[in-house]
């Protein structure tokens, strides 16, 4: 056998090039994100103003000019040192108060392209800036340069020095929209700083410093990237516990995207797509928007910077909480508040979209009315729903006579006074400013299910026990997590026991599940316990139940109401949470004002 497989490999030290082209990997994958790092630097740099160039999705060219602070000669050379920075004052990593704090952003993108440096300090009292090449990695010497105060950075030729990563880039349009993308979310979080995004000749982006202070400047901002729409609709979020704030606003659930693009999540000011916020914006949402739809929000966390690791992902895209369900359930508890006290709003670009003869799912609300197949309630359920049904009364013919008690309702009310009934299924009700229509059974559906909700808070769940016990095979993890758990299971109708090593027995089961797959229950129960720390998933299915109930308890299209009736189903929405949309997340009703009206007879 050859004497050099038995040799150890000699262990040597890396070339300093070769060590920036492996950080480029990590920290600037495409074009975005050494448009994102740039970016960051400008905003920790205190710019009023940062500018963005690009060509061919950023691959030949882009540049990102501020007037920040700025630099001199000595300072250039040190920032394209790796782990060289001026934002991190000590050796404390979670003592971090800036954008950036990697220190490896400019040594990483010269290590992979042309990269100019110009800076300019504002305090330079012969008012010369400096210029600083890095070309495949080797730095020049800092030279004598004309230029404003503030910094600017070219970038050509991205990607020249590791060639095989521009196999890997995607079209110049995904390129650039990730690169508008990018610019965006940091936009957003810093409104009094004004941005512009360049395309070639084409300006993809111009936001103006938003004015005043706090949640009325970030609203404006917000309405000036997401649209007029948005801002209407928007709800404000303000929240806070033990030390974590948050603030921003979420749009009413019938404004909603076909993707998750449009969630726009902040923690200490720095964009994030983090798994667990995520999660919790769509538990925030959930019963109120339609599974394949996605809430468009807008939400910043602020916590002491002991309380979070931003050092977890390269690219800074996901943190570590040290109390995750503190921030989870702050968010998801904030986010449901506000939308019960919304109440019976619904988006405002409804009408007008209609109105306008835009597609289902397009339009500026991206509303859209999706399809439902009811389910039949387990056995013996479906009187039970009965008891929490609004009294709506037995079916009748309709009235017409306007009665001084309807004028008050058109006036006092926010969906008015009930004026007919279209097609059995329709309520159209006058308000002072237009017309209300209004879905009867999805409105009453809602009233129901919220109704059916409150019942289930009111006590311990009631338990159907199995004839024989469910033996569910687990890790042993899961096992000891679900009998932390125990008693909390038990409240909810979920009565468990330890069943040898790796196991545990089922003995009784919430009696709202009916016929439920026991072992799948109790497996979601365990990997959410993982997750969460919380028994979600059971609490998910006794809401399904409930909104199945709901659905087949509730005033169906086709049947006839009286005036009262009508009017009485109203009020009822006025005063229930959530019900601008029913439990599958379409809308219960449709305003229209005058001016709308008004234009479609062209009388405007």
């Amino acid at each position: 056998m050859p004497d050099d497989l038995h040799r150890t490999p000699a262990i040597r030290v890396l070339p300093s090039t070769l060590v920036n082209r492996i950080a480029a990997g990590e920290v600037v994958e495409r074009p975005a994100a050494a448009v994102k790092e740039l970016v960051e630097n400008s905003i920790d740099a205190g710019a009023s103003t940062i500018d963005v160039v690009t060509r061919d999705g950023g691959r030949t060219f882009l540049s990102v000019t501020d007037d920040g602070v700025g630099m001199g000669a000595e300072a250039l050379k040190l920032a394209i040192e790796r782990h060289a920075t001026s934002k991190l004052p000590s050796d404390d990593l979670l003592a971090i108060h800036t954008m950036g704090f990697r220190g490896e952003a400019l040594p990483s993108i010269g290590a992979v392209s042309r990269m100019t440096l110009t800076s300019r300090r504002h305090d330079a009292g012969d008012g010369t800036a400096w210029a600083l090449t890095v070309e495949g990695g080797r730095a020049g010497e800092p030279v004598p340069a004309a230029g404003r105060p503030g910094t600017r950075v070219e970038v050509r030729d991205l990607f020249y020095a590791t060639p095989a990563r521009l196999k890997f880039l995607k079209s110049e349009r995904s390129e650039t929209a990730a690169i508008e993308e990018a610019v965006t979310r940091l936009a957003m979080a810093c409104p009094a700083i004004a941005f512009t995004l360049m395309d070639g000749a084409r300006r993809r982006l111009s936001l103006a410093p938003a004015t005043g202070d706090g949640a009325a400047a970030r609203l404006q901002r917000l309405g000036d990237i997401l649209g007029r729409d948005f801002a209407a609709d928007a709800l404000e979020i303000r929240a806070e516990r033990d030390g974590v704030r948050l603030t921003g606003h979420a749009a009413l659930p019938t404004h909603n995207r076909a993707t998750g693009l449009s969630q726009y999540l902040f923690v200490n000011g720095r964009p994030v797509r983090d798994k667990l916020l995520l999660g919790a914006v769509r538990g925030g949402y959930a019963d109120l928007i339609p599974r394949d739809r996605y809430p468009v929000v807008a939400l910043f966390i602020d916590l002491p910077q002991e309380a979070v690791d931003v050092n977890v992902h390269p690219a800074k895209a996901e943190v570590r909480f040290r109390d995750t369900m503190l921030v989870r359930g702050l968010l998801v508890s904030a986010l449901r508040h506000a939308l019960a006290e919304a109440g019976h709003r619904a988006s405002s670009g409804l009408g007008t979209a209609i109105l306008g003869g835009r597609q289902a799912g397009g339009g500026t609300t991206g509303y859209r009315f999706p399809t439902h197949e009811p389910r039949m309630p387990p056995p013996g359920l479906a009187e039970a729903a009965a008891q929490y049904q609004a009294p709506i009364g037995p079916p009748s013919a309709r009235t017409a006579p306007v009665a001084e008690a309807e004028a008050t309702a058109r006036a006092e009310h926010p969906l008015g006074a009930a004026r007919a009934q279209l097609h059995n299924t329709y309520i159209v009700s006058e308000t002072p400013d237009g017309l209300v229509i209004t879905d009867q059974h999805a409105a009453h559906e809602r009233i129901v299910y919220e109704g059916m909700k409150a019942a289930l808070e009111a006590g311990p769940v009631a338990a159907q026990r199995l004839l024989f016990p469910a033996v569910v095979d687990l890790s042993q993890a899961e096992v000891d997590r679900l009998m932390e758990r125990r008693e909390e299971l038990s409240a909810l109708g979920l009565e468990l026991e330890p069943f040898g090593p790796g196991a545990v027995a089922a003995h009784t089961v919430p009696a709202l599940l009916g016929d439920t797959d026991v072992a799948a229950l109790v497996r979601d129960l365990a990997e959410s316990l993982a997750e969460f720390d919380r028994a979600e998933p059971l609490r998910q299915r006794l809401d399904a139940v409930c909104a199945t109930l709901a659905c087949h308890g509730s005033v169906r299209a086709g049947r006839t109401l009286t005036v009262p009736e009508m009017n009485a189903l109203l009020r009822q929405m006025e005063a229930t949470p959530f019900s601008g949309q029913c439990n599958h997340g379409r809308p219960t009703h449709v305003s229209l004002g005058l001016p709308e009206i008004e234009r479609l007879f062209e009388r405007r």
